[in-house]
């Protein structure tokens, strides 16, 4: 799979709306509603957010079983977007692998729930 072309400038407040936390993954489970293969999740970003559900496309490298405690990022200031029936209220993070799919993005080192990436 190609790169994509970069996106254009944007300023340093702008980058700093969106607001990227990292959470732990606390429920998966398979969504076979969804149009593509995809899995239900629910990520704890500890206080004031709380628990998030989201979607994600994530079914070629994850078992949901194994996603239980994983730390991964999100961006947690999007409007929810309805998929099917379900309400995916968080953008979970990650980049496309060399067949094009998805590879969830995490810190590297356990830390504490809720803070934001800078």
């Amino acid at each position: 799979m190609l790169p994509a072309d970069p996106s254009p400038i944007i300023g340093f407040d702008d980058f700093m709306k969106v607001d990227i936390r990292v959470g732990e993954i606390v429920e998966a489970q398979p969504f076979p509603e969804a149009r593509k293969p995809a899995v239900k999740l629910v990520i704890n970003f500890g206080a004031p957010i709380g628990r998030k559900k989201s979607s994600a496309r994530i079914t070629r490298h994850y078992d949901p079983a194994s996603l239980i405690g994983r730390q991964v990022l999100a961006v947690v200031n999007f409007p929810p977007r309805q998929i099917g029936k379900f309400m995916s209220e968080v953008l979970t993070l990650g980049v496309p692998d060399a067949d094009g799919e998805v590879v969830l993005i995490g810190p590297g080192h356990q830390v504490p729930i809720g803070g934001r990436l800078f």
